[in-house]
C-alpha cells in the first residue's frame, strides 16, 4: 500500500492491450491506435505520480512483438522515440525515474540512445519508478537472471547451496522492485502474456474490457477499488 494512502497499492503493472482493436473498430489502421494509446500512457503516468505510487510498470513491446508486420514494428520503434522526445522532460520535472527493462538486442541505435539518455536524465529522481518493459519477456528475464547467477557460481563468488528466492530477485532487470501488488490488463483478454512472471506471482489481477486508448485515470481507480475489495492471503489462512 502507498505510504501516505493505505488504500492505494504501491506497485502497479499494466499490460496495455487493445490499440489495434480500437483502431479497427473505427475503420482506422493499427498505427492510429498506437498513437491514440499515447494519451492513455500520459494520463496513467500523471495519475500514478499524483497517487504517489512507488512503481508503475508498462508492457510496451514484448519479445514476441517482433513477429508483427514489419511496418508496424518500424512505427513502434520511431513512435517510442517521439514519445520520449514529447514526455521525458515533463516526467523528469515530476520526479519520475524512467527505466527500460528488457534485452537491448534488435533495438535500433537511435531509440536505444534515447532510452539511455532518458535513464541518465532521470536516474537520480526519487519519485515514481516508471519501468517500461521494452523488448521484454518474463521467461527471457528469468533466463538472464539464471545466467547471471550461474556466472557467479562459475567464478566462485556464489555457493550453489546459498541460492534462494532472494538471489533470483537480486538478478532481475529491476531488482529494487521484485514484486507488484496489482496487475491490470486492458481490452478483455484474460492472460498474462509472459509479463513479469516472477514479479506478479502474488499480485491481484484485474482484467478490464476497456481498450487501452480509452483507458484513463478513472479506470485506474476502478481497478484499485477492485483491488481493495479482495483479501490477500499470500498462501496463508486468515
Amino acid at each position: 500500500m502507498s505510504e501516505n494512502n493505505p488504500d492505494i497499492p504501491r506497485r502497479i503493472a499494466i499490460i496495455m492491450d487493445g490499440n489495434g482493436r480500437w483502431a479497427t473498430e473505427r475503420g482506422k489502421d493499427r498505427i492510429s491506435g498506437h498513437r491514440e494509446g499515447e494519451k492513455a500512457i500520459t494520463d496513467t503516468v500523471r495519475a500514478s505520480v499524483e497517487l504517489e505510487l512507488e512503481a508503475l510498470a508498462l508492457y510496451a513491446f514484448s519479445t514476441e512483438n517482433w513477429k508483427r508486420p514489419q511496418a508496424e514494428v518500424d512505427f513502434l520503434m520511431s513512435f517510442n522515440e517521439e514519445l520520449l522526445d514529447l514526455r521525458v522532460d515533463e516526467w523528469h520535472e515530476r520526479g519520475v525515474m524512467i527505466r527500460f527493462l528488457g534485452r537491448r538486442e534488435g533495438i535500433p541505435k537511435r531509440l536505444m540512445d534515447k532510452m539511455d539518455e532518458a535513464m541518465e536524465l532521470t536516474g537520480k529522481n526519487t519519485g515514481l519508478k516508471l519501468n517500461v518493459a521494452y523488448n521484454y519477456g518474463g521467461r527471457p528475464e528469468l533466463v538472464d537472471a539464471a545466467k547471471a547467477v550461474a556466472r557467479k557460481v562459475a567464478a566462485g563468488e556464489l555457493d550453489p547451496d546459498a541460492i534462494d528466492e532472494d538471489t533470483i530477485s537480486r538478478h532481475l532487470y529491476a531488482p529494487d522492485v521484485p514484486e507488484y501488488d496489482l496487475m491490470i490488463r486492458t481490452a478483455g483478454d484474460v492472460r498474462v502474456s509472459n509479463f513479469m512472471l516472477w514479479e506478479i506471482a502474488y499480485a491481484e489481477l484485474v482484467f478490464t474490457p476497456v481498450l487501452w486508448p480509452d483507458f484513463r485515470r478513472q479506470h485506474l481507480m476502478e481497478a484499485i477499488e477492485e483491488f481493495n475489495r479482495r483479501t490477500r492471503k499470500f498462501g496463508a489462512l486468515i
